[in-house]
């Protein structure tokens, strides 16, 4: 069965490819939408871009939720439940799916969420490092082009029909729950449970990252959430450390530095990590730079050097034993 039509919207034509059954659900503000997507460019191959079936996990999205690519919204409130629709959008649509899509591809391989919520929205992190990891994101960004998407409606949940997960509030309940989840990471850090304590702490930071993406960038409400989410992320930090994920703190840490180079606990975790990894002069200068910032540290600082030169200084004995034999 097919059929082509217009939506309300401009720029985007509809065509059923399967019609699906029953009444259109009931697209309220809460609702949560299961389906499937492929998207595809509009050369002569219909090139894939992206395949949740490939994939093998279906998308969700909780409609009212302020999604960054808002048009998915308008277009499986037009479906049917078990309907499938070829949808052409225009430029104007889908100018931010390279953004979109890179979140959902990172998840989908297994990696931290973490890194592409805690620091930077998306289109701030690939004006800072010109790249957003996929050659052919990048170019999709650099000359943004109208797209198909092909919509398979599997479900439409009201908001009683379901356990909402952090992802699924809307912003006030969002930064309503972050103090609740920075205070179980709390208790759980002072309880060892390093691992336990990292999730929480995540999720606190996915919530003001999510609710951070609609305010303007380094304005009054964005700063604020900001320093919000440095304060979560650099107790991740120190979980990671404890956990003795060395590279992982250097990693987040450096993020925050390059975006706040004032932030002097972010110095400090970092000198801590590089001092484990046997990066010396790194640490030795992160350190000095944990004074600068702040005097009052010269103590700590004191201790973490003390320790620094024991650590370097029993490295050089070993190198010297294993080495003392080869030449």
């Amino acid at each position: 069965m097919q059929d082509t039509l217009l939506l309300g919207s401009e720029g985007i034509k509809k065509t059923i490819l399967y019609g699906g059954t029953g009444d259109i659900p009931k697209f309220i503000t809460g609702a949560k939408v299961t389906f499937h997507f492929r998207t595809q460019l509009c050369d002569d191959e219909r090139t894939v871009i992206d395949d949740s079936k490939v994939v093998g996990t279906p998308m969700e999205i909780v409609i009212g939720n302020m999604f960054k690519l808002d048009i998915w919204e308008t277009l499986l409130a037009s479906m049917r439940i078990g309907e499938v629709a070829d949808f052409w959008c225009d430029i104007n649509h889908t100018g931010v799916y390279p953004l979109v899509s890179k979140s959902m591809r990172r998840i989908a391989e297994g990696k931290d969420p973490v890194d592409w919520h805690i620091h930077t929205c998306g289109m701030a992190n690939m004006f800072a490092y010109h790249t957003l990891g996929y050659d052919d994101l990048d170019e999709l960004m650099k000359e943004p082009k109208p797209l198909f998407f092909v919509l398979e409606l599997l479900m439409v949940q009201q908001p009683s029909e379901y356990n909402r997960e952090s992802w699924a509030l809307s912003d006030e309940e969002r930064l309503k729950i972050v103090p609740v989840l920075h205070g179980q990471g709390n208790k759980l850090f002072k309880q060892g449970r390093y691992q336990d304590a990292t999730q929480k702490y995540k999720e606190a930071i996915i919530c003001i990252k999510n609710v951070q993406t609609k305010k303007k960038s380094w304005e009054v409400p964005w700063m604020k959430l900001e320093k919000m989410a440095n304060t979560l992320t650099l107790n991740y930090c120190q979980c990671l450390h404890r956990m003795e994920e060395y590279y992982e703190v250097i990693e987040h840490t450096s993020d925050i530095i390059n975006q706040h180079p004032g932030v002097m606990k972010a110095f400090y975790l970092r000198g801590k990590a590089h001092m484990e990894v046997w990066n010396e002069a790194e640490a030795r200068q992160d350190f000095s730079r944990v004074l600068d910032l702040d005097p009052r540290m010269k103590k700590a600082v004191k201790k973490e050097l003390a320790v620094l030169n024991m650590r370097m200084e029993e490295k050089n004995q070993e190198d010297r034993e294993t080495y003392k034999g080869m030449f």
